[in-house]
């Protein structure tokens, strides 16, 4: 492995860590009672490595926000033709679901969905999330389709939607004490049947495009 290789791993392993330790207080102190110096401490980093990794504390809470966004796009983007944006992203989301089960127990107190059931902080930090996901996804929509930028808007809110579902679910389901194994199974059903359901709908709205702009024939003057 060359020397770029292994410093692009040992800086993957360092956000990592530090994204652990964070989950990990939270998990067990909640997040208002945990500052990044501790989670600094308990990592054993420098406070600056950590703030080097996530510029905000609230980054340590929302750190996997920039990879969903640009996963989506990607999928979005590159998805064959007459397949809908909800189509597109089934298997990913459905996969986040899936990942539930593959959580270290004494990090999944830590993570978004239950910390943002317990915290009013991390609650609006999630609608900020969700917000931004959901013009992230209008935008790239609005360039793949020939839908208004209206409809556009409405497709990239239900699809963000469907990330809100996932952690408010989670959150709930935890405070109820479901084991992860059983939130994934059932959340895996209930993000299905919603995007399969908004696939139907994407597909009955295709047919809600822009008009088409045609030159004005000039009157013949034979």
């Amino acid at each position: 492995m060359s020397s770029t290789g292994l410093r692009e791993r040992k800086k993957a392993l360092t956000r990592q860590l530090i994204a652990d330790t964070a989950a990990r207080l939270f998990a067990e102190r909640g997040y208002e009672n945990v500052a990044v110096g501790d989670v600094a401490r308990e990592a054993q980093v420098a406070e600056q490595t950590v703030y080097n990794y996530f510029p905000t504390k609230e980054q340590l809470v929302t750190d996997r926000e920039q990879e969903i966004q640009e996963q989506l796009c990607l999928l979005i983007r590159s998805r064959p033709p007459g397949s809908t944006p909800a189509a597109a992203i089934r298997e990913f989301a459905l996969q986040v679901v899936a990942g539930i089960r593959d959580i270290p127990s004494e990090l999944w107190r830590g993570e978004i969905g239950y910390l943002a059931a317990i915290s009013p902080t991390v609650h609006r930090l999630v609608l900020e999330v969700i917000d931004r996901l959901a013009r992230t996804l209008a935008a790239v929509i609005n360039d793949t389709t020939t839908v208004s930028a209206e409809i556009a808007r409405l497709h990239g809110i239900a699809l963000a939607g469907v990330f809100e579902i996932i952690i408010s679910e989670a959150g709930r389901r935890t405070r109820e004490r479901q084991s992860q194994a059983r939130i994934a199974r059932e959340l895996s059903r209930i993000i299905a049947n919603v995007l399969d359901e908004l696939d139907r709908w994407f597909s009955v709205s295709k047919s809600s495009r822009r008009p088409v702009s045609r030159r004005r024939r000039l009157p013949s003057h034979s």
